[in-house]
């Protein structure tokens, strides 16, 4: 169980940083100016007080995307994530399901690391567009590659008589450690760096190590006689 839960960690942080936290970092003003002046107009739609300098005072910018846009490049990211799950299964089935996850929660260690040189506005707008799409599609492929063998690693790690369970209560277990609170930690991290992104990739590498411990304690499955399990179930009954 506990191996389990931290299997799926990294899955489900990379999942909602890729998600919730880009599409609020994404569309986020790039400079006090634009986000001051949007503000303001708010303030002044709704009949409420506005204040500069608490305003001021609280900013942390973005990368100034659309809120089209944006959602269209996670679109575009999306596709990807389909592809690769449709990939990484067979992979998993031929090399193994724990090989594939440590290569691949390996990547998503340096993914993590990287997050300042892709999500950074650059002097171009549209270089900061093709960085971050690459990230976009880099981070979904990643995820998708993990969502290939994790249908099947969680299940085989447990015997046939409690799989259903044993699989649920870690799958359901670790979205409450990864999915539930990502995307609360991820701003809060955002914010208090003054709204670069590196410790919100930091926070994806250290959920990352933690799987990758996971899956070095993890037996691989893919060639296990299940019949055995039948056999220890039939005995346990008896």
């Amino acid at each position: 169980l506990i191996l389990g839960t931290f299997i799926m960690l990294a899955t489900y942080v990379l999942f909602y940083l890729m998600t919730n936290f880009t599409l609020t970092y994404g569309t986020k003003a790039a400079d006090l100016e634009t986000a001051s002046a949007a503000a303001r107009a708010a303030a002044e739609a709704t009949g409420k007080d506005f204040d500069p300098s608490v305003f001021a005072a609280q900013f942390y910018p973005g990368l100034g995307f659309g809120y089209t846009d944006f959602v269209l490049m996670q679109i575009i990211g999306v596709v990807f994530f389909g592809i690769f799950t449709l990939l990484s299964g067979p992979i998993a089935d031929a090399i193994g399901r724990r090989k594939l996850l440590l290569w691949v929660t390996g990547l998503i260690v340096v993914f993590g690391l990287s997050f300042n040189l892709f999500l950074l506005p650059q002097a171009d707008p549209k270089f900061t567009g093709a960085l971050t799409q690459a990230f976009l599609v880099f981070g979904f492929m990643l995820m998708g590659t993990t969502f290939g063998p994790m249908g099947a690693l969680l299940p085989e790690l447990f015997p046939t008589n409690v799989r259903y369970s044993g699989s649920a209560i870690a799958y359901n277990v670790s979205s409450i450690l990864g999915a539930a609170v990502a995307p609360f930690i991820a701003v809060a991290l955002w914010a208090a760096v003054g709204g670069e992104p590196w410790l919100v990739g930091l926070y994806l590498s250290s959920m990352a190590v933690l799987t990758f411990i996971a899956l070095i304690f993890t037996p691989e499955t893919k060639d296990h006689d299940y019949e055995d399990d039948l056999g220890l179930a039939s005995a346990v009954e008896l």
